[in-house]
């Protein structure tokens, strides 16, 4: 039986065992999330990139509560420029019991669902890290498309003390909405 390559990139990519990280310690997760407050439009100012993002541009991720208290999630981003073709990727937000609302299951593909930590959240909910225990990916975002320097260091910091390899992490180039087309 051959399985689709998407679905091969997604089994690799939860399965993946970073050497490095199994020797640092879970990542902790923030105290709580007001799901309600979390959802919307979140801009991704930094990531260490899926193979699907490697090379977004514009890159937004729109949560929505649903009313059986998961999170609809659509990633949207240009390939390669602004210019780019559009990539649409849709997934589901399985909030872990007992987690404050800081954990879930995202699921791409059924049956598989990838961590999802909320790590560091901003107390006015304008900035946030997502994590994974395994280090290999990482999203830092935040509510509007570009942040001040101080930030942004501030929020890389927070990565590295994280224990993520600093040498993946992609700067997403961001234009304001306004330059937006077709979103």
């Amino acid at each position: 039986m051959k399985l689709p390559s998407t679905l091969l990139v997604a089994c690799a990519m939860l399965f993946n065992l970073n050497v490095g990280a199994r020797e640092l310690p879970p990542i902790t997760p923030v105290a709580h999330v007001d799901l309600p407050r979390f959802m919307g439009d979140w801009y991704v100012i930094a990531t260490i990139p899926t193979r699907f993002e490697k090379h977004a541009y514009d890159a937004v991720e729109v949560y929505t509560l649903k009313p059986d208290g998961h999170v609809a999630t659509s990633f949207h981003f240009r390939d390669g420029s602004f210019d780019g073709e559009r990539k649409d990727i849709h997934s589901t937000g399985f909030v872990k019991p007992g987690s404050g609302n800081a954990v879930w299951g995202v699921q791409v593909f059924w049956p598989l669902k990838a961590q999802y930590i909320v790590a560091w959240l901003k107390d006015d909910y304008s900035q946030v890290i997502v994590a994974r225990d395994a280090r290999d990916y990482m999203w830092v975002m935040a509510r509007t498309p570009t942040i001040a320097q101080a930030d942004y260091d501030a929020l890389l910091a927070r990565v590295r003390a994280l224990g993520y390899p600093m040498d993946k992490v992609r700067k997403v180039p961001q234009q304001e909405p306004a330059a937006r087309s077709g979103r």
